[in-house]
């Protein structure tokens, strides 16, 4: 069984570093399923030796290209220092565990949990900055510019986690350091530091959950990402297929917005979003019913088992929940406060298409409602 499992959660977008992640999560999980094979102690031992010993080598490449990387794309010196400082530790502690491994107990489970908080903590913290630092870099921004913005990338929940996680991976780190020092004798001593790393551990797991649904939701709505609409979809589509029903998509636009931005702020924009997305989640009566944020100031609706005239049903109710919350727009030629424009769209699944093609439907019906006006619904006549 897999130690580590390898997700989209864990793409920075940077491929040859996403490459070599890849790589390492197999080398880990090779590592940790060779601790079950039904070998002798001593074959087991050599087979383990030759794979912790490539772990270690296509590590250090990794670290040297990653290196070799923040170099060439100007990354600022404080964040190529920091992580520089972060590979040195791992190696330092990596090989003092190996080399002490006979005088731990569980020496191949006590590996594997290091290496997997490891990894997670790489991927998702540290590697995942500089892939949006490199991006901003190459957005126009200067690396000083780009290191201080990434303080403000990630929303507060997000940063919480990715501290815990950095806690726990310091935790294990010194509880792990400290076994591999222990003397055998001192039985007593092992077996408490042993129950405070399963605890460690513990907690570990359940950050990971925590960071998981961090993942799928947009840190200033609160709603669904596009990354999880774009799971749901696929899901929702061969679940309809499958059963037979209907699916309905709204898609959902708010009229003026740029002008609304212009006349009071951005941060009242923001705030405008936010009750938005909160009147549209309001006006979905099923739990089954997913709203999610497209892009800027556009969201979307999943409704499984929703035909054409339920799924218009529920775009009229939008449109109406929004106008209700009164929010004043003194620069919309629709009315004299917020509005939206809803593209709906409801289709019968077959093989020979895919959800994308009802995301076209819902946009060219979006698009309809704009240029009839505004402030209102239009339901695909395809």
């Amino acid at each position: 069984m897999d130690a580590f499992v390898w997700d989209q959660n864990f793409v920075t977008g940077l491929p040859e570093v996403d490459e070599q992640h890849h790589k390492l999560v197999d080398l880990f999980n090779e590592f940790n399923n060779s601790l079950f094979s039904t070998r002798t102690d001593q074959e087991q031992d050599a087979v383990l030796s030759d794979t912790f010993a490539r772990i270690l080598d296509y590590t250090r490449y990794h670290f040297q290209d990653e290196e070799s990387l923040m170099r060439t794309e100007g990354v600022d010196s404080r964040h190529a220092n920091m992580h520089h400082l972060a590979h040195e530790h791992f190696v330092e502690q990596l090989q003092a565990m190996w080399e002490r491994r006979h005088t731990m107990p569980q020496p191949g489970e006590s590996l594997v949990n290091f290496l997997t908080s490891w990894l997670g903590l790489h991927i998702l913290g540290i590697d995942q900055s500089l892939a949006r630092q490199i991006q901003l870099i190459h957005n126009g921004a200067g690396p000083a510019e780009a290191f201080e913005q990434e303080d403000q990338a990630l929303d507060n929940g997000m940063q919480a986690v990715l501290k815990l996680i950095a806690n726990l991976y310091r935790l294990l780190s010194q509880q792990n350091m400290a076994l591999v020092q222990a003397n055998q004798a001192l039985e007593a001593r092992v077996a408490q530091r042993t129950v405070q790393l399963e605890t460690a551990n513990e907690r570990l797991q359940q950050a990971y959950v925590q960071l998981e649904a961090y993942s799928r939701i947009d840190g200033l709505l609160k709603i669904a990402n596009r990354q999880y609409f774009d799971v749901r979809l696929k899901e929702a589509w061969a679940s309809a297929l499958r059963r037979q029903q209907p699916l309905g998509l709204l898609m959902i636009d708010v009229d003026f917005f740029k002008r609304y931005n212009d006349s009071y702020g951005h941060q009242a924009g923001d705030t405008c979003l936010q009750t938005v997305a909160q009147a549209v989640q309001g006006a979905l009566l099923r739990e089954t019913d997913l709203v999610a944020r497209y892009g800027g100031e556009e969201l979307v609706v999943i409704l499984p088992d929703t035909d054409a005239a339920g799924t218009l049903a529920v775009a009229e109710r939008v449109v109406a929940a929004v106008a209700a919350q009164a929010i004043p727009h003194r620069a919309s030629d629709a009315a004299p406060v917020v509005t939206v424009s809803v593209g709906a769209a409801s289709c019968q699944p077959t093989d020979m298409q895919d959800g994308l093609g009802l995301v076209a439907q819902a946009d060219a019906a979006l698009y309809a409602a704009k240029k009839s006006g505004r402030n209102r619904s239009v339901l695909s006549d395809v």
